[in-house]
């Protein structure tokens, strides 16, 4: 398992989130296809109804209304793409979960079908009613080069 991008958005990133606005959501998952089959998904519905699942532990909310960066490297001819760190408060408890990863997406509308994921992360830890912060790389979430 590791960090990648949906086959929907390779190339495509950068454009997704161009002119900063509050289109980003972060999904976290309990159980994830492998790698190779998970990247194959074209919209958040399809992910789910397949042999995915959604976090469901205590306080957990999709991160939703997050703005995404662009930061051109001339120097090293490329782009990075991030957006801030998200922390859910109090995550599990009466309910925890072990998770598996991290999916951003970009949102384009209302519900699952227009939820497009754009990459995902490894992320292991088990809720037990601590804060729960997911940290992107320092240079983000995606880069094109």
């Amino acid at each position: 398992m590791a960090d990648g991008v949906f086959n929907i958005a390779k190339g495509g990133v950068a454009e997704k989130i161009r002119g900063g606005a509050t289109n980003l959501t972060v999904v976290l998952l309990s159980v994830a296809e492998v790698d190779a089959s998970l990247s194959d998904y074209a919209d958040m519905a399809a992910l789910l109804v397949a042999s995915n699942t959604e976090a469901t532990f205590t306080n957990y909310a999709r991160k939703t209304g997050i703005t995404g960066i662009i930061a051109v490297d001339n120097t090293n001819e490329r782009v990075d793409c991030s957006c801030a760190d998200q922390t859910w408060l109090t995550a599990g408890g009466a309910i925890n979960n072990t998770l598996v990863k991290a999916i951003v997406c970009y949102s384009q509308g209302a519900g699952d079908a227009n939820l497009i994921p754009l990459t995902y992360h490894d992320f292991t830890p088990t809720t037990d009613a601590s804060d729960l912060t997911v940290k992107f790389a320092a240079a983000g979430f995606y880069r094109a080069s």
